[in-house]
């Protein structure tokens, strides 16, 4: 398997937190969903792999190219996303085109044009009067205007309503359909990547919980709902986090389809991404 970004042992101190040992790999041509809570690591993790925060320890490869050395190389080729706009205040859309123009040496201004006719940006009004939506979805536009190979994601589509969230998670899904393309996106919103992801990578206190394919994640974890002489037969090993009741066990598991077989006398619920995490986080 290629990736287009992989971490190895990444390791930040700060004064009251760390990035501790963080390692995985971002597959190309996919989109990989990176959560956990505020303040879990996630925008440090993304400062990181584009040499905006320096590491302790570890190594981190971007395109196979080590991220620091071959740091002019690997930025032409992504396009990136905070949950800030960066541009000033009194710049215009017309502005941001001739800027970017020289920043990057595959500018494409009709694609650009493409997306801000798409995201109905008005072309007359200064940044300062764009509401933060319109600002992330500026934001947006510039990342896919210029033939990335990889775009970076911090929260692009927290202040967007509905709608507008699900036609950028469109445009990014038709974004990967060139197999060289890759998107590795952060985001509370899990039902968002639970739509588009193909991996998901869950980080807490500055630790990698896991990383696994989204459609293992979603078929192998269920919600089991049974009484304490039940929990107590269950193999803990597959045990992700529990929940006690006055009504009894709920139980998160990584075997569910075992326990659907094994088991007909439990009752066995699906579950989703943000289930898993909160198991993860706040079950015993």
């Amino acid at each position: 398997m290629e990736y287009a970004v992989e971490l190895n042992n990444v390791t930040k101190h700060y004064s009251s937190f760390q990035l501790d040992q963080v390692s995985f790999g971002v597959p190309q041509g996919c989109i990989m969903g990176f959560v956990g809570e505020n303040g879990a690591g996630k925008t440090t993790t993304l400062k990181t792999i584009l040499n905006l925060v320096d590491i302790n320890e570890g190594e981190i490869k971007v395109f196979g190219l080590d991220h620091k050395q071959d740091e002019r190389k690997i930025k032409e080729q992504i396009g990136v996303v905070f949950d800030e706009s960066y541009f000033h205040d009194n710049l215009t859309i017309r502005h941001i085109s001739k800027i970017m123009g020289k920043v990057y040496s595959n500018w494409q201004e009709a694609t650009f044009e493409k997306y801000t006719n798409q995201f109905k940006l008005p072309k007359d009004k200064i940044i300062k009067e764009y509401s933060r939506g319109m600002k992330m979805k500026l934001s947006i536009a510039v990342a896919l205007s210029h033939q990335a190979k990889l775009l970076i994601l911090d929260e692009a589509t927290s202040g967007l309503d509905p709608i507008v969230r699900d036609e950028i998670l469109d445009i990014f899904q038709e974004y990967i359909q060139n197999e060289e393309h890759t998107v590795l996106i952060s985001s509370h919103i899990t039902s968002d990547l639970e739509k588009v992801a193909d991996y998901i990578t869950f980080i807490h206190n500055g630790r990698i919980v896991f990383s696994k394919s989204k459609d293992d994640l979603i078929y192998s974890c269920g919600v089991v709902h049974c009484r304490k002489e039940d929990f107590d037969k269950l193999d803990k090993n597959h045990i992700i986090g529990v929940r006690r009741s006055q009504f009894g066990y709920e139980v998160m598991v990584d075997n569910k389809e075992e326990l659907k077989r094994g088991r007909k006398d439990l009752v066995v619920d699906n579950t989703s991404i943000e289930e898993i995490i909160l198991y993860k986080v706040r079950g015993e």
